[in-house]
């Protein structure tokens, strides 16, 4: 059964700061929420271009030699935290990275002073990664620098659905008009947030397909459709994404047992028939085998995009590190030297 929302989605402006007529004009990257289709479209067409060089011998450049990124992650992620190092390097940063999940740091005035001292510091981008939503935005107030959203508890984790988008753009040719459907543990899951808010605003018609308990709370808000079958929800649809069980973060009980769960919402070969022929097979890992996804559809090398996915979440990063840095006057001066050779 399929429960279809008729709610009305808007989009605030996100924090408005940098230059006037910029095609991206918000300080900081703290969420998809709050952007605007030209916010998101600027950054996947800078992004676009870093993918195309990412693929060439000359995947370095130096326009942002001079500025420190610092990578603050309270929680741990071994894929986010690379790409952001690979990213800010081959732009020419100084990178930096602190992880802090063993500490005792972990919110209210601790977490104050922390932002003082790193702010002392003079850094010129802040990647924080933090286990409690709303903990980033907190950081970002107390910043003079750009601060970028590396996921914070379950709210948001905006980067990771731009090299969504982008992976999608890239091999469907456009966003706007595909059914893509997001299964698995939505509750949890700030991936999922922060794609439901990219796909609505770009004109996807997103469907979720989950068990009734790993729903949010607010589903009906979220302007998607509503599946709890596979069978019903990936009919017809371009694109799934698969999700990863986040049991860490669960406290009850929400499933029956892992066979169970894989049973009625593992994406198969067989499940996968209902969707079109050149469905494209997405995850933002890491995956589990045989829970939320089998071995044969994860490695299908024409329908899945998986490792796509990691290769443009290094592209991505460097376009969200080279669009908010564009207005510091090292980058300015810099951009104006590059302009004079050419």
């Amino acid at each position: 059964m399929s429960m279809h929302s008729t709610s009305t989605v808007s989009y605030p402006r996100a924090d408005v700061d940098p230059p006037s007529g910029s095609l991206f004009p918000h300080k900081h990257l703290l969420g998809i929420w709050g952007l605007d289709p030209t916010s998101i479209k600027h950054l996947l067409d800078v992004a676009d271009g870093y993918a195309d060089q990412n693929r060439t011998a000359n995947k370095n450049s130096s326009i942002c030699a001079g500025l420190t990124q610092i990578n603050l992650f309270f929680e741990n992620s071994t894929r986010t935290l690379m790409s952001f190092e690979i990213a800010g390097k081959r732009l020419g940063l100084d990178t930096i990275s602190m992880s802090t999940g063993s500490s005792s740091i972990k919110k209210g005035e601790t977490l104050l002073d922390t932002a003082a001292t790193l702010n002392a510091m003079h850094p010129d981008v802040l990647v924080v990664r933090h286990g409690d939503s709303g903990a980033v935005k907190l950081l970002s107030e107390k910043m003079d620098c750009a601060v970028i959203n590396a996921g914070d508890g379950r709210a948001e984790h905006p980067t990771q659905a731009l090299l969504d988008a982008l992976t999608i753009r890239r091999r469907k040719g456009q966003i706007h008009g595909q059914t893509i459907v997001i299964c698995g543990d939505i509750a949890h899951s700030r991936v999922a947030r922060s794609n439901i808010y990219l796909l609505n605003a770009m004109g996807a018609r997103v469907r979720l397909v989950a068990p009734p308990t790993l729903l949010p709370k607010d589903v009906d808000r979220l302007g998607v459709e509503v599946f709890h079958r596979m069978d019903e929800g990936l009919k017809g649809a371009d694109v799934v994404m698969m999700l990863r069980l986040q049991q860490e973060r669960m406290k009850g009980a929400f499933l029956p047992s892992l066979r169970e769960y894989y049973k009625f919402w593992g994406l198969t070969r067989e499940k996968l028939n209902a969707a079109k022929d050149d469905v494209l097979i997405m995850h933002p890992g890491p995956m589990n085998r045989g829970v939320e996804i089998a071995s044969d559809v994860a490695d299908d090398i024409d329908r899945s995009a998986i490792e796509e996915q990691v290769e443009m979440g290094v592209a991505v990063r460097m376009a969200c590190i080279d669009v908010l840095t564009r207005g510091l006057p090292q980058r300015v001066n810099a951009d104006k030297a590059e302009e004079t050779k050419s």
